[in-house]
């Protein structure tokens, strides 16, 4: 692709970086953006810098927050004593969005992969499991996508926590194997929330 302009060349290779955007795409939003009113450019630069130099990651669940506690650990209408461990932040977002759960979350950052070079020291398992431990948690409910790794986190969990006399459960299996959260229509994902099964049920039925 040949520019005119360095500039705008640079702008281009930068907003193709992003996920889905290719080079033709990232140079629709850059043209678009120069059409726009400097300021309102300037908003969106500044937003963006904002976001980056400010967000912080909640000190309970590690989801993404303004403060050291996010909105969903500080609320005190939630149950507390339920925690949904999900993989990423978008996958709160997904539950949250279904309106069917009142606890609260636990955000791994991610799932054990091995040939991803992925180990549970990696992801924020040892303070989930010292949440239990510390004997403030009735359920734990396993919201992690339906796949191989998933279950292989799921499984190492639950292994970490099994002295534990708390209720340990899975969403339903009403998402596809294979499926990731995220892609779930609200509906579906809200019935596999309330329809939830005992841990040890699904791992009888793999």
């Amino acid at each position: 692709m040949e520019f005119s302009s360095k500039l705008i060349e640079k702008a281009v290779n930068e907003m193709s970086q992003l996920p889905g955007i290719g080079k033709r795409t990232a140079l629709r939003l850059v043209l678009h953006l120069l059409k726009q009113p400097k300021e309102q450019t300037g908003f969106l630069a500044q937003a963006i810098v904002t976001m980056r130099e400010d967000i912080k990651y909640c000190d309970s669940c590690h989801n993404i927050s303004d403060s050291v506690l996010c909105e969903i650990c500080s609320n005190k209408n939630r149950n507390h004593q339920i925690i949904c461990v999900v993989e990423d932040i978008r996958d709160v977002m997904a539950i949250e969005n279904t309106g069917q759960f009142r606890g609260i979350y636990h955000v791994l950052g991610g799932k054990i992969s091995p040939i991803d070079g992925v180990g549970p020291s990696q992801l924020n398992i040892t303070t989930l499991v010292q949440k239990v431990k510390s004997g403030s948690v009735n359920e734990i409910i396993f919201a992690l996508s339906s796949t191989m790794e998933g279950d292989t986190t799921n499984f190492y969990i639950y292994k970490q926590i099994g002295d534990s006399e708390i209720i340990v459960s899975t969403i339903a299996r009403g998402i596809s194997v294979g499926d990731e959260l995220e892609y779930a229509d609200e509906v579906t994902l809200g019935r596999s929330i309330l329809h939830r099964v005992p841990f040890e049920k699904s791992l009888k039925n793999n």
